[in-house]
């Protein structure tokens, strides 16, 4: 803030123990309670699903999101790799280092929280468990003012795993992109847990677009993209989807997926990536500022 008296920038101090503290809260938070955008989602989908059986597993997934929110116990066993998407203002001064500070609240996180450590320290060959779900994957972007905001989230594999990109080219237009969305969730199938929230990012460069399709799973799915045109699209693609007839645990029905939600960026010239993250019904994902 700008000081009268000094006439200078003054920086607000944010302690590292605090950052620390958020971050294991944020994970506990996220793991032990379902966002209420998924749990009106998952309530309207059972309401409206066609299928005895898909009906009864609907019920079964609130049920359960009921259990763990009573009990502050996991939602499901995969408590995911954690993920983080910081603004960081730029008249904020942390008295440490913040990735450490963020990391030291993931630690702390799975391990008082009885959460499952899935993270390998090496990805091809020697994969051992670094026992503590570090390190923590921080996307961190400066924006004014002097708060910092976290938004965090487990993510699962069995949904992860089921994701893809693709570098299109203009020519391909609205209707390459539909054809590769739609496609990319067909072959998913019952795979990723259904019913499931379809993250898209298109644009940017080849890291960009994945980066804006994890970015958008962390998006309510009471919220739609702003421009209309995307809007438009998203509710056509959410209808699409639910017309393949995997359903609730892929045993059939209308409701495949609870949302999808789109994420764009300004591109080449001579490219259109676009990145599908696919996200179970464990939508786990919570916000802070401070």
């Amino acid at each position: 803030m700008y000081s009268e008296r000094t006439g200078t920038m003054e920086f607000r101090a944010v302690s590292a123990e605090e950052i620390t503290s958020a971050v294991k809260k944020l994970f506990m938070d996220c793991n032990y309670f379902i966002g209420k955008d998924i749990l009106c989602a998952l309530e309207k989908a059972r309401d409206s699903e066609k299928s005895p059986v898909g009906r009864d597993v609907l019920s079964q997934i609130i049920e359960n999101d009921r259990i763990a929110a009573e009990e502050e116990i996991p939602l499901c066993q995969d408590t995911g790799m954690a993920v983080l998407f910081v603004e960081y203002g730029d008249k904020v001064c942390v008295d440490g280092d913040f990735d450490e500070a963020v990391t030291e609240g993931v630690r702390q996180a799975y391990r008082d929280g009885c959460l499952r450590k899935s993270v390998v320290s090496d990805p091809v060959f020697d994969r051992v468990n670094t026992k503590d779900n570090t390190p923590a994957i921080i996307h961190t972007k400066i924006v004014k003012g002097d708060k910092i905001k976290i938004t965090a989230g487990g993510k699962g594999f069995g949904s992860e795993n089921m994701s893809a990109i693709k570098m299109l080219t203009p020519s391909y237009g609205v209707e390459g992109v539909k054809k590769f969305i739609l496609d990319t969730v067909f072959k998913a199938g019952p795979n990723p847990c259904p019913p499931v929230v379809v993250g898209v990012g298109i644009g940017g460069t080849f890291e960009r677009a994945a980066q804006l399709a994890k970015k958008a799973t962390f998006r309510a799915i009471d919220t739609s993209n702003p421009d209309p045109r995307y809007s438009a699209l998203e509710d056509e693609l959410l209808g699409e989807i639910n017309k393949m007839g995997f359903g609730p645990a892929g045993l059939g029905g209308n409701t495949t997926a609870l949302g999808v939600n789109i994420e764009t960026s300004p591109t080449h010239i001579a490219g259109m990536p676009v990145a599908v993250n696919i996200c179970c019904h464990a939508a786990r994902h919570a916000s802070v500022e401070i």
